[in-house]
């Protein structure tokens, strides 16, 4: 059996969907044949030679890579262009953005081609290693403290100096989920003083657990979460009590990370203008969220605000601009994956399985989701 790995064409996007440490494993203990696209995995900091060491055969273009697999393994949707090269019957491993775009899920059923959404690998245990959304979101946290970081106009460790004692840099972390847990590790790393908010009960001693202080502790409520683990959207009293709760915490800080989602849902703006307005000039605002509507009311996908004397950063697929370890914990959650669809040599794409089912977009035919 057959897995290709395509170049991606996304803009933007510096990612593979398998590195060759995945490779590997795939030929060696699922003794797969695995294609990949020439060039594909340079802009990661995989060149071809690393891929066929690790067993792979190079495929000179993108119709080779997609022709002849039984299995697609991509980071991006495929354009129209890309879904008419990929094999009748065959199966696709991708982010999909499940309700963006009804044309991607339709062409992909008229060539027949069962189409595994990675976005919707379910919130249970067995399912835990192939969870791509955490993995990126490990990534995203990380980086956004960086990038929010060298916005900032002070360093954000305390530091003892010739000149004197430079105090530490105050952090606010809202939303402790994998992102917002990673931003608090990677915050308290580089030294800043560093809190956190969640509406959830369990993110409160996750958030104590890495050394930051807990936000509003009289906001928590026990029925915050879906049974998936997510927060649930607030009703209305809860939405005041949080944006005043958030208003009085944000005016002291340095640096702000919002990572608040709600899956199939805008996400919840967490930070009006006026909050902005009561911020210390020169503070800077990160909005992982901006994809999806944004955290904060000013935020403007892709770009850079500055409002108020406040830095707004909405940056866009952070985890592509960490394109080698991003592109080896994607890997990872693919190979997981397969390893879990292939039964004594053969892909098995079952509906009813738990884990199978739940991802699938297309399958015989049919936009099943």
């Amino acid at each position: 059996m057959k897995i290709s790995v395509p170049t991606e064409t996304a803009p933007r996007e510096q990612r593979v969907a398998l590195a060759p440490d995945s490779v590997a494993r795939l030929v060696k203990q699922l003794k797969l044949e695995v294609a990949v696209q020439r060039g594909a995995g340079i802009r990661a900091g995989f060149r071809d030679d690393a891929y066929t060491s690790a067993g792979a055969t190079i495929v000179p273009d993108a119709a080779a890579a997609f022709g002849g697999a039984e299995v697609v393994a991509k980071v991006q949707p495929p354009t129209a262009d890309e879904i008419s090269l990929i094999g009748d019957g065959a199966a696709l491993i991708s982010l999909l953005r499940p309700g963006h775009d009804a044309r991607i899920p339709a062409a992909l059923a008229q060539r027949h081609v069962t189409a595994l959404a990675l976005e919707l690998v379910p919130r249970i245990t067995r399912a835990q290693s192939m969870d791509v959304l955490s993995s990126q979101s490990t990534v995203s946290g990380y980086k956004a403290v960086l990038i929010g970081a060298s916005s900032l106009g002070k360093f954000l460790p305390m530091l003892t100096t010739a000149a004197g004692n430079i105090s530490p840099a105050k952090v606010f972390v809202i939303g402790a989920g994998v992102a917002g847990l990673q931003a608090i590790a990677t915050a308290r790393r580089l030294g800043g003083v560093v809190s956190g908010f969640d509406v959830r009960p369990a993110a409160r001693e996750q958030v104590l657990s890495l050394g930051a202080t807990f936000v509003a502790n009289d906001v928590v409520s026990d029925s915050a979460q879906t049974a998936g683990g997510y927060a649930r959207a607030q009703t209305e009293d809860e939405q005041a009590r949080t944006l005043a709760a958030i208003g009085n915490h944000i005016k002291d800080m340095d640096l702000v990370v919002t990572t608040a989602q709600i899956p199939g849902r805008a996400a919840p703006t967490l930070i009006t203008e006026e909050m902005v307005q009561s911020m210390r000039a020169g503070s800077v605002i990160v909005d992982l969220a901006a994809e999806t509507g944004g955290n904060c009311a000013l935020s403007k996908p892709g770009e850079t605000v500055t409002a108020h004397d406040v830095t707004i950063l909405a940056p866009v697929n952070l985890p592509s601009t960490v394109a080698f370890h991003a592109s080896q914990m994607f890997g990872r959650n693919v190979f997981e994956l397969m390893k879990h669809l292939v039964q004594d040599g053969a892909l098995v794409l079952d509906p009813n399985d738990e884990i199978t089912g739940a991802m699938m977009m297309t399958h015989d035919g049919k936009v099943v989701r």
